[in-house]
């Protein structure tokens, strides 16, 4: 029997591999995916159930509200971010969909480092894109001058995520700066600032000065970590208005559903409070890579909600092992492990473990 031919682009895509999920009626901490541990605030779970009345009828495809609660919450003394700017979408992934859709052309090229977001060469892939991959630095940071160095011609959009997924380094301001300098006008650089309220760190990237002066910039961001809200999927960028059109006319249509597009509201209007919590991980984040540091890991110092440890030829073993223990950590096999940093007792039982797989 004969089928119809898939796009040797789609039938070559390598897996994406979710975060391992806790089986019905067993305890285990999940930290494999970069969730927020926090359930959602009251007051965004009381609008989500308001909204729910309504949604026999499509959402506002404009996404007029959240884009006009963004641009309020972005615009301040040394910035300025308007609605136009915006483009929103079912999560940073999907927006960056639609990015590479609307710029990337079959065989045109897009660079990006690796290690970095898995999802980075399957978009590219689908898009019809090539991926040039760069390699970290020994430290396991992003190596800008390399980046540069390899755009070409060919070159139409370059990714860099900042703080990096799975290591958790983050590029700084000066280091943006000098890498802007180097590109040229006509390809696109996409700033992946999925974890960017976790950053804390000196010469920290301040991306919306870096859009500001560089209209070929894209700041691609989320509502799904520090925000809480990673089961509605809400994604957006802050793009030059031409460049945000562009996106905007390749993105689905409803793409945001109603549910979430209240949740988005909802969240920034107590922003407050979701800083608190943000505090908190950070807080966390610390005593657990003070705790590894002092064991004797050499674990980079992340800036995101999570932490990497460079396991190499033992990451499936110790994955196994941790998941037998309770805790559900994401492997990379032959490289090393992501551990979101969770509740104050996952992370406690992380630690417990760490110390056993050093010394034995």
């Amino acid at each position: 029997m004969t089928t119809p031919k898939i796009r040797a682009a789609v039938a070559s895509l390598p897996a994406y591999v979710p975060g391992a999920r806790i089986p019905d009626g067993v305890h285990a901490y999940k930290v494999s995916s970069n969730e927020n541990p926090y359930p959602p605030l009251p007051s965004v779970v009381d609008t989500i159930a308001t909204a729910a009345s309504a949604i026999n009828r499509y959402p506002d495809m404009g996404n007029t509200d959240i884009s006009d609660a963004m641009s309020t919450y972005l615009t301040t003394d040394t910035h300025t971010v308007t609605p136009e700017q915006l483009v929103f979408g079912t999560g940073s992934v999907a927006v960056l969909g639609h990015i590479l859709q609307a710029f990337v052309d079959a065989g045109d090229d897009v660079v990006y480092p690796w290690r970095s977001f898995e999802a980075y060469p399957i978009i590219t892939a689908v898009s019809g894109g090539r991926s040039v991959h760069v390699p970290l630095t020994p430290d396991h940071r992003l190596d800008l001058d390399a980046m540069a160095e390899a755009i070409t011609e060919r070159t139409r959009v370059v990714l860099v995520c900042t703080p990096n997924n799975p290591t958790g380094t983050a590029v700084t301001h000066s280091q943006v700066l000098r890498f802007m300098a180097k590109v040229p006008s006509d390809v696109l650089v996409v700033l992946d600032e999925a974890y960017l309220e976790f950053v804390r760190k000196d010469d920290a990237l301040d991306a919306l000065a870096i859009a500001e002066q560089y209209p070929n910039v894209v700041l691609l961001r989320t509502f799904s970590k520090a925000y809480g809200l990673a089961g509605l999927r809400v994604g957006y960028c802050i793009a030059h208005p031409d460049v945000a059109a562009a996106i905007r006319a390749a993105s689905t249509p409803f793409g945001v559903n109603l549910i979430a597009q209240a949740a988005v509201v909802a969240s920034l209007a107590a922003v407050d409070e979701l800083n608190e919590r943000v505090e908190a991980l950070v807080t966390e984040r610390t005593r657990v890579w003070t705790a590894l540091r002092g064991m004797g890991w050499d674990i980079p110092p992340s800036q995101a909600n999570f932490v990497w440890f460079p396991t190499g030829a033992r990451t499936v073993d110790l994955a196994t092992d941790a998941r037998q223990q309770g805790l559900l950590v994401r492997p990379f096999a032959g490289e090393g492990m992501r551990v979101t940093i969770g509740e104050p007792e996952a992370n406690d039982l992380l630690l417990t473990l760490a110390e056993r797989w050093i010394t034995g």
